[in-house]
């Protein structure tokens, strides 16, 4: 593959890094994300297709970090918000549309009894942090150690390698379990006995829970009166319309959700107990939460947008989609892997809705240097892929243009197997992990 020319991406990261600290408004789209030299900038997108300002088009995986599961400028989403935008999008009460939006959510949610609305998953996460604090009248927080990202703010921030300006005193108050463990979770709360206010975790990530683990984890934070969160920035509409918490029969006490729920429009949603939800609210006698209080939480363009997310899924079938194409993407991939050799250093993990892929090395152990070699064979080929996330856009085409390209780049991996160093195929550093402690 030849390796595209990107003259104005490259001025245009060098203008981000001048402007904006890291180069991106989220670390995780950063350029040190992708190889050297191959960091598109995107100009527009339609469908499961995106551009850059040089002209280049990609089929599009993971878009808009999970975000967009619908593609780009989704007629009915696009057309909502525009009908919105002419009626105005924030004013000094509530609109109507706020009260039609919680309807739909709750009813697509049925296992929550309240909601509240926000702009990101970071804010309604934190949210049930200090609600299930408040309730509990208990500081510590444990969180699931083995899941990358909850929130933002210190009390997550404090466990990953980029903790500096936290200080010790909020670290401290953090204590984290390995996913799939119930007797670490009960070791956890005797070590800590009647000082954890919540349990904080996605209920599945690259592969199903063990059987009865989330049944396991109600009945001990039932039993010692923690708070039970479940982060469903992910897995709601992935997993279900209603989340992982309706494909595995376990209510959590409350769960957040965001990412797919507006198509890329900034919307998340604390969802959640009357109970506790109400601590936050004017009809209850117990001490009053400052729960979430945001000047654009209920912004009526993105309510709007959500609205037709949550339509669009019922009326097509979207999650249903997701599992599909994901199941064609994923066998694909794996054929091209096992002609090309390298079925057990390019391997694809993950919830058929969900996917991501693995790059090992000769000795079977993760490598950023061949994820590198990976990607830029991806790029070079017309497939912006830091996952292979799929949204309902993905045409038969696109998915046999994608296999196509991953056949190429496999042919590529086992000649750098079989040279014993990826090094001449990575065109310069290698890509980072988001969390490190120096850049």
């Amino acid at each position: 593959m030849r390796t595209p020319d990107l003259p104005h991406s490259r001025e245009a990261n060098k203008r981000l890094h001048d402007l904006v600290p890291g180069g991106a408004h989220t670390y995780a789209k950063g350029e040190d994300q992708y190889p050297e030299g191959l960091a598109p900038v995107i100009s527009h997108g339609r469908g499961a297709h995106v551009w850059d300002v040089d002209g280049h088009s990609y089929v599009e995986y993971g878009s808009g970090l999970r975000s967009v599961s619908l593609g780009h400028v989704h007629p009915r989403v696009t057309e909502a918000v525009r009908a919105q935008l002419e009626l105005g999008s924030n004013f000094v009460r509530p609109s109507r549309l706020e009260i039609d939006a919680a309807q739909m959510f709750l009813a697509t949610v049925p296992t929550a009894e309240m909601v509240k609305f926000a702009k990101n998953g970071s804010d309604v996460t934190t949210a049930a942090v200090r609600l299930a604090r408040a309730a509990t009248g208990r500081d510590l927080v444990a969180l699931c150690a083995d899941q990358p990202f909850f929130a933002t703010d210190d009390w997550f921030v404090a466990t990953t390698a980029m903790a500096a300006g936290v200080p010790r005193a909020i670290a401290d108050l953090t204590v984290t379990f390995p996913y799939g463990d119930l007797p670490a979770v009960e070791a956890l709360f005797a070590e800590h006995d009647g000082r954890i206010a919540a349990l904080v975790l996605e209920a599945a990530t690259q592969a199903d829970p063990p059987p009865g683990y989330l049944r396991g984890l109600r009945e001990l934070c039932t039993r010692h009166g923690v708070v039970l969160v479940f982060d469903e920035m992910i897995t709601g509409f992935r997993w279900s319309e209603s989340g992982a918490q309706g494909v595995y029969g376990v209510t959590p006490d409350l769960s957040t959700f965001g990412k797919a729920l507006g198509n890329g429009f900034a919307v998340a949603a604390l969802a959640g107990k009357r109970e506790l939800m109400e601590l936050g609210g004017l009809r209850d006698h117990r001490e009053r939460v400052f729960l979430l209080s945001t000047t654009h939480g209920a912004e009526s363009h993105s309510l709007a947008a959500a609205m037709a997310v949550m339509q669009t899924y019922d009326r097509e079938g979207i999650a249903e989609q997701l599992h599909v194409l994901g199941t064609r993407l994923a066998a694909g991939v794996r054929a091209a892997a096992r002609a090309a050799g390298v079925a057990d250093h390019v391997v694809v993990r993950g919830r058929e809705s969900n996917l991501v892929f693995g790059t090992l090395d000769g000795d079977g152990q993760p490598s950023q240097a061949y994820r590198t070699l990976f990607l830029r064979q991806l790029v070079s080929g017309g497939v912006l892929g830091p996952s292979f996330v799929v949204s309902s856009a993905l045409s038969d085409v696109d998915l046999e243009y994608t296999v196509d390209v991953v056949a190429r780049a496999c042919a590529v991996y086992r000649r750098a197997l079989d040279a014993g160093d990826p090094t001449p195929w990575l065109g310069g550093r290698p890509v980072r992990p988001v969390f490190r402690r120096y850049a």
